[in-house]
């Protein structure tokens, strides 16, 4: 599995002067974990949007910090501005390829949904990441799942339709609704007056007009 790159920098600015840093497009941040006293350190804003929007919210990645080596590490916690919500701070955790994590993985629709192109429906997916275990190299960065199935307004995708990889054990609930469509208020005002014309209409009701017609 290739994993997308980062370079970091040491940061010296903390507190307040961190303002400083987010005016000259660079990112604050601290690297910490496997009993390692937590480091300030400090990325591009850009390079780590692009890394964002490309590989997800908590990708595995290779982070090389000038004047050391390259180490793996999750994207652990982003904070964002209430606003715009651009990164402010974020928070890298050091892992070991040998030894399990716990992730939310992004989960990406593909394909084309009948109850959508043809019945003017409209995609709601419900849930947007899974929460995966397993070693590092094994977690995918994205599961997708194909909304072909959902060919009707009655049809739903569950967690536990989805296909996930053999050595990862999933940390949430399989009876999750992950996607289904919805019926436009258009389609669910005609289906409305097609039932309310049905049940105003007596049964048998034609049957009797044919007869007295007759008589």
């Amino acid at each position: 599995m290739t994993r997308p790159t980062l370079t970091a920098q040491p940061r010296e600015l903390t507190g307040k002067n961190v303002a400083r840093l987010r005016r000259e497009g660079i990112l604050p941040a601290v690297l910490f974990g496997h009993g390692e006293e937590s480091r300030a350190i400090q990325v591009d804003a850009k390079e780590f949007e692009s890394l964002r929007k490309t590989a997800g919210r908590h990708a595995l990645i290779d982070l090389k910090v000038e004047g050391g080596r390259t180490r793996q590490a999750i994207v652990h916690g982003v904070q964002e501005h209430p606003v715009r919500r651009t990164p402010l701070h974020v928070d890298f955790h050091l892992v070991k390829m040998t030894e399990e994590i716990t992730m939310d993985v992004p989960l990406v629709a593909v394909g084309t949904s009948i109850a959508v192109e043809k019945h003017n429906g409209t995609l709601l997916q419900t849930l947007d990441h899974l929460r995966l275990r397993g070693l590092p190299n094994d977690v995918p960065q994205t599961i997708e799942f194909d909304i072909s199935v959902l060919d009707s307004f009655d049809a739903v995708i569950r967690v536990r339709d989805l296909q996930l990889p053999a050595k990862v054990t999933l940390h949430s609930d399989p009876d999750d609704t992950v996607a289904h469509v919805q019926a436009s208020r258009a389609e669910v005002e005609v289906e409305r007056e097609a039932a309310a014309a049905t049940a105003e209409t007596p049964a048998g009701a034609p049957e009797e007009a044919e007869t007295a017609s007759e008589s």
